[in-house]
């Protein structure tokens, strides 16, 4: 498609009616020298409340189209799970000005892509294309966003239901270790706390859910003031925001959303749990309740996870798999949240090795890491890694796109991946030692997977209580032994 430019006032004339509030880091100013990483972009609003951030980069001719809503399964209820991702996979089956099919054809047929994935906090719909298909992915995603109910019908949402409920089955129903997390995340936090459920949801709550129930989860969440589009890449700002206004600003603006108030937790005792699948080999989870994304410690534990597992002189690999070569995989890490997360550790071991040995193992080291605290050496590994990855992660479009992004949802401020970058790369090694002791207490949740039938097999079975398939789904914090 040709690409128009336009005065800068007739531009500023166009845009009058449509832009509510403007807050500007010119594309064209430098930034200062002291910033390692430099992410031009520009940030407006429109009057129906949308958040529009505009990052061009001319590196190559292509450009990210990144739309994230401020809604997961977070916003969900109890008995009503699921919606969030089913809508993820809803909002591909067409809208009202655009047959399903036309955006793969506009997307996947000129050599680009599309895709989407939801969250406990979010969902995320994006697309890199040639350049010159800027102004049809935004028709594209302007008209999910605004006319998708138009389209919308019992079939498509019955059609949909059933993928997601296979998609269940084959992730994690009848995938072995597929509970794990299921079992965790439902005994680590209290059953009204949304972060309890699955971001997938329960298969009762989605037969459950007839097409009024679907329908107007769309309408609290899916408006232009619970959204973040985002452009990055290889195009003229002034032509994307006529386009922009064009296709967005008639979306009307929904109603004010009242977001679950959700804080960390914590767990007064251990809970240890054993739970028997289709595995040939035990595998042993450690879990512990920590900090969300708004929470500077998410930092330090990052890095405390670096430094337990991971490259080959990581404590926990080092000394499981090389040196005892009891453990066959050592994962450790955080998993932040918007409003809280938890700390994990993994670990499946070799034949001949129990979990219990495993167990006694991690105590050790990290009751040692929590008295004597990380080396400089360990910590400036962790966050050389950590600020590769960083990197890394900027370097294509939808990257930035990504970051943008996510720094405006959580954190109200587009420009936050300089802070991130800040705080991930500074971490001290008495920061590593206070998160250590601070989170990692006897406040745990002990997960022995065994193989059906061999529950003795399970980290000091004789301490654990046993869950079945129909009991995984059980009320957490409240069912305590």
């Amino acid at each position: 498609m040709p690409t128009r430019h336009h005065s800068a006032y007739a531009l500023l004339f166009a845009l009058a009616a449509a832009v509510a509030t403007v807050s500007t880091v010119p594309a064209q100013q430098p930034a200062a020298i002291a910033d390692p990483i430099r992410i031009p972009f520009e940030r407006y609003l429109l009057a129906n409340g949308l958040t529009v951030i505009l990052a061009p980069n001319h590196t190559t001719p292509t450009v990210a189209v990144d739309v994230w809503y401020h809604v997961g399964s977070k916003n969900e209820s109890k008995g009503r799970t699921g919606f969030a991702h089913l809508f993820e996979h809803v909002m591909f089956t067409g809208s009202g000005h655009v047959p399903y099919g036309v955006q793969d054809r506009l997307t996947e047929g000129v050599g680009g892509g599309n895709n989407a994935t939801t969250s406990n906090d979010r969902t995320d719909y994006y697309d890199t294309v040639p350049s010159n298909f800027l102004e049809s992915t935004l028709w594209i995603e302007s008209d999910r966003m605004g006319f998708l109910l138009d389209a919308l019908d019992s079939s498509k949402i019955n059609a949909q239901r059933d993928i997601v409920i296979n998609e269940r089955r084959q992730r994690q129903d009848n995938a072995p270790y597929g509970a794990a997390y299921e079992i965790l995340n439902r005994t680590t936090y209290p059953p009204s706390n949304p972060y309890s459920w699955d971001v997938i949801g329960s298969v009762a709550d989605l037969r459950a859910a007839s097409d009024t129930d679907v329908k107007d989860f769309f309408r609290r969440y899916y408006a232009p003031n619970n959204a973040t589009l985002t452009i990055a890449g290889d195009f003229d700002p002034a032509q994307a925001k006529t386009w922009v206004a064009k296709y967005f600003s008639g979306i009307a603006k929904g109603a004010a959303i009242a977001r679950p108030d959700v804080s960390p937790v914590t767990l007064p005792a251990p809970v240890r749990l054993v739970y028997e699948d289709r595995v040939q080999l035990p595998r042993l989870y450690i879990q512990w309740p920590t900090v969300g994304e708004k929470s500077d410690d998410r930092f330090a534990l990052d890095v405390l996870g670096s430094i337990l597992a991971g490259r080959r002189t990581a404590r926990l690999t080092k000394a499981l798999v090389y040196d005892q070569q009891a453990a066959a995989t050592v994962n450790a890490g955080q998993d932040s949240n918007e409003n809280a997360g938890q700390f994990l550790i993994v670990i499946t071991p070799r034949p001949g090795h129990t979990l219990t040995e495993l167990e006694q193992t991690v105590d050790t080291l990290i009751a040692r890491l929590k008295t004597e605290g990380p080396s400089a050496e360990e910590v400036r590994r962790a966050t050389a890694g950590t600020e590769l990855d960083f990197v890394r992660g900027l370097e294509s479009n939808l990257g930035k796109a990504e970051i943008l992004a996510s720094g405006e949802v959580f954190h109200g401020d587009a420009g936050y991946f300089r802070t991130e970058y800040q705080k991930s790369t500074s971490v001290t090694a008495d920061e590593v030692k206070r998160v250590a002791n601070q989170y990692l207490t006897a406040g745990r949740v002990v997960l022995s997977i065994v193989p059906a039938g061999q529950t003795a097999l399970a980290a000091r079975a004789d301490e654990s209580r046993n869950i079945t398939a129909e009991q995984h789904t059980f009320a957490g914090q409240a069912e305590k032994p």
